[in-house]
Order: structure tokens, then sequence, then C-alpha cells
């Protein structure tokens, strides 16, 4: 076989990439002194400020959005209520109306007998004529006048159509007058609309530009402060360096290695060491820190000779103790092995006593034993 060098698919290369990639800010990160001794992303948190800015502005905007939303609805809500209110006020005018006009108690087919005093005045005003018995054309019940009566009935029907009419003519242009009045509310609605979203956007746009001029004075601010701390850090910096140069750690100064105040010089108290300046002990100092280690030794080596002492006596005064617990627990087991022979000798005297008991039954008291025949002679009967 033959080595043939085939191409990469398009995938594994791009995961290569993305691997290498990846590796490479890692290492960035890694190997940044600065982040790896601060430990702390300032990028990243701005970030997250930033992007938390903008979730809370867009909550506010959503909660803006619903309360308009909101409003809007509770208007709506509000008209079509006082709508249906008119209407049903509108329907019912309508519906006395037409039952004043069309519906009236004088016309039904038994308003005669509603309405008989009428007739009866009437009838009493024709019986002073004067008829013969057999030439009576009016009887009791009966009009006389149903000519004029129906012609009153003719005028009347049409005064009253006249009348509704004009009623509904006036309840038409009432009509027109409310959907006009309506149409004009709606319009002032509208353009009060128009307003309102054009003083909103007007708001938005400047509350965007304050918030714009506000971040930039904050950045201008920032910079302004990021420069003075840069100068004092400068400043600091030199005048550590030449403090540095200056002071009596470089120039080997030996006795700035020793503090003294007023309180000590009176007392006669030794000098308190400054450790960032020592620079060794003198000949004296280390001659006297030899005497004081010889006599701790010595010291110590008495102690040591003392706690010996100390040792062997407690050591001799364990070993009488064990050796008394030792005598004791012989005792104890010499006690033990003359009470266990005691009971071996009891317990002899009690079995040779219960064996001659034993005895004295089975051959003296029970010699008389039952055979098989006694026990076989009961309930062999009826009986």
């Amino acid at each position: 076989m033959f080595k043939v060098d085939l191409p990469l698919e398009e995938s594994v290369v791009l995961a290569v990439e993305r691997r290498r990639t990846a590796e490479a800010a890692r290492q960035k990160r890694i190997f940044n002194t600065r982040n790896r001794l601060i430990g702390v992303d300032v990028a990243a948190l701005e970030r997250q400020v930033t992007e938390k800015r903008e979730r809370e502005e867009m909550e506010r905007q959503q909660d803006r959005a619903f309360d308009a939303l909101r409003v809007m609805n509770d208007a709506v809500l509000m008209q079509q209520f006082e709508e249906e209110e008119r209407r049903r006020a509108e329907l019912s005018r309508e519906l006395v109306q037409f039952r004043a006009i069309h519906q009236r108690a004088q016309d039904s087919r038994d308003a005669d007998l509603n309405f008989n005093k009428q007739g009866t005045s009437e009838l009493m005003s024709d019986s002073n004529l004067e008829f013969g018995p057999a030439s009576m054309r009016v009887f009791q019940g009966g009009d006389g006048k149903d000519r004029e009566k129906k012609r009153a009935q003719m005028e009347a029907y049409g005064r009253a159509l006249k009348a509704q009419a004009e009623e509904k003519k006036q309840l038409h242009l009432q009509h027109k007058h409310a959907e006009l009045l309506r149409d004009q509310e709606q319009l002032r609605e509208d353009l009060r609309a128009l307003q309102f979203s054009v003083l909103d956007h007007e708001c938005k746009r400047a509350g965007h530009v304050t918030l714009s001029k506000y971040n930039q004075a904050q950045a201008a601010e920032k910079a302004e402060q990021q420069r003075k701390n840069r100068l004092k850090e400068e400043g600091e910096n030199f005048a550590e360096v030449w403090h540095m140069m200056t002071s009596d750690l470089l120039t080997e100064c030996p006795e700035a290695a020793e503090k003294r105040g007023g309180a000590q010089e009176k007392e006669g108290v030794a000098p308190r060491v400054l450790t960032d300046r020592w620079k060794g002990m003198s000949a004296e100092q280390l001659s006297a820190i030899r005497r004081q280690r010889e006599e701790q030794c010595a010291e110590r080596a008495r102690q040591r000779g003392t706690e010996k002492k100390r040792e062997a006596a407690w050591d001799h005064l364990q070993m009488e103790q064990i050796q008394e617990e030792e005598v004791e627990k012989q005792r104890a087991l010499e006690r033990e092995r003359e009470r266990r022979t005691e009971m071996d000798r009891y317990n002899r005297q009690l079995a040779r006593e219960q064996c001659a008991h034993h005895q004295y039954l089975d051959k003296k008291l029970y010699t008389n034993r039952p055979t098989a025949d006694y026990f076989t002679q009961f309930n062999s009967s009826s009986r």
C-alpha cells in the first residue's frame, strides 16, 4: 500500500481550528500577568453592568407599554359600555313612543266596554228624539253616529301618522346629530392619541439624549480619575525610589537599625531593633548570647537530673504498687479456690443425700408398682 495524503473533511478542519483558537485565548488569559495577579475582569464586569441596564430599560419600556395598553383597553370598554347604554335608552324610548301611538287603549276592540260611559251619554242625548214605538232606530249597545265617529277616527289616525312621521324625522335628525358628535369625539380622541404619541416620542428622544450625555460625562469623569490615579501612582513610585536612594538602608548606617525614645532613654531600656534596617549583631552581643546559652544549657541539665530522679521515684512507687496488686490477686485466687472446694464438697454431700432418698423411695416406699392389667381395667365397659 502506498501512503496517500487524503484531504481532510471541512468539519474536522473547522473543529481543529476552533480548538486552536480556544487554546490560544485560554493561554492569553492565563499568561496575562495583570489579570492573573488582580483577578478582576473589568471588561466582563462593564459588559454585565451594560446588559443589566439594558434589561432594566427594556423591562421599564414593557411596563409602560402594558400600562398604555391597559388604559386604552379600559377606554374602549368604557366607550362600548356607554354606547350600549345609549342604545338601550333609545330602544326603550322608541318602544314607549310606539306603544303611545299604535297601541292606545282607545283604539282597542273592547274600547266601548272599557269606555262605556261615553257611549251612554251619546245614547242619552239621542233619546230626546221623538220616535214611535215601531220606528226605533237606536238600540241599547248601538251607535247612531257611526259615520261621524269613523271620520273622526280617520282624522285622528292621519294626525297620528303625521305626528309619527315628524317624530321619526326628529329621531333621524337626533341620530345623525349624535353620530356627528360621536365622530367629532372620535376625531378628538385620535388627535389626542396622536399628540400623546408625539409627546411620548419626544420624551423618549430627550431621555436618550440625556442618557447619552450622562454616559459621556461619566466616561470623561472616569478618564480624568484614571489620569489622576496614574499621576498619583507615578508620584508615589518616584517618591519611593528617591527615599530608597537617600535612606539609611542603602547608606549602610548601623545606627539606623536602633530606634530610641524618650521613655526608653530615661529608664535605661535597650533600644528597639528595626528589622528592615538591621545589619547584624556586634561581638559583645554575640558573646552575651553565648554566655546566656551556656547558662541555659546548665540549667537544662540540672532540670533533666531532677526530672530523672523524680521519674525513678515514681517508677519505684509504681513497682511497689504492682507487687502489692499481684499479692492481693494471689490471695483472691486462693480464696476463690477454697470457696470452690467447699462448694464441691457441699454438692457431693447433697448428691449422696439425694441418692439415698431415691433408693428409699424405690426400694422401701414404692414397692407395689401397678402392672398393665391395672390400667386396662378402667373404661372396659359401658358403665
